[in-house]
This record gives structure tokens, sequence and C-alpha cells, in this order.
């Protein structure tokens, strides 16, 4: 992603325009800090149509569901308790 100043963002907006369209993401630094970024308009119509969903919802489906590799247990299930001698 290559990094804009807003100086040249605004003087150079039709060659950043043609950048964001030929290689994706342009990003706009204000006094050297991250300001904005121009996505072309195929990546905001998906980034915006992606559901934002809670932990509860995501926990429900099935993605959350996987494989667990959990070791068997051996035949102590607790520690014994700590000798007072």
């Amino acid at each position: 992603m290559k990094t804009w100043p807003v100086q040249d963002a605004k003087a150079r907006f039709s060659e950043m325009l043609e950048a964001c369209l030929k290689h994706g993401p342009q990003l706009v630094t204000r006094r050297g800090s991250d300001a904005a970024v121009l996505v072309p308009m195929e990546e905001w119509r998906r980034l915006r149509g992606a559901p934002v969903r809670t932990l509860k919802e995501l926990l429900l489906t099935d993605e959350a569901r996987g494989d667990l590799a959990v070791p068997p247990r051996g035949k102590h299930t607790r520690r014994p308790p700590p000798r007072l001698d």
C-alpha cells in the first residue's frame, strides 16, 4: 500500500485514484499519522457487506467449532491436597 501525504493526495488525486484502481488501497497521512485510506469500490462494497457478528453469534456457528486436540485425562481428576507435615 502506497502512502500519500495529504498535500500530495490533494495535488495528485487523479494519480492516486489510478494507483488505487490498479494496485489497491492507498494510505493518506496527515502530519505523519495515518488519516484515511482510498479503496476501490468493489472492495468497499465487500467490506460494507460483511456481516458484523457478536461473539455470541460467532460461538453459536459451526465456524467456532473444530476438532480440538484435548489430551486424555489421567486417573486423578484433582491434585491431592498439600501435606501439612
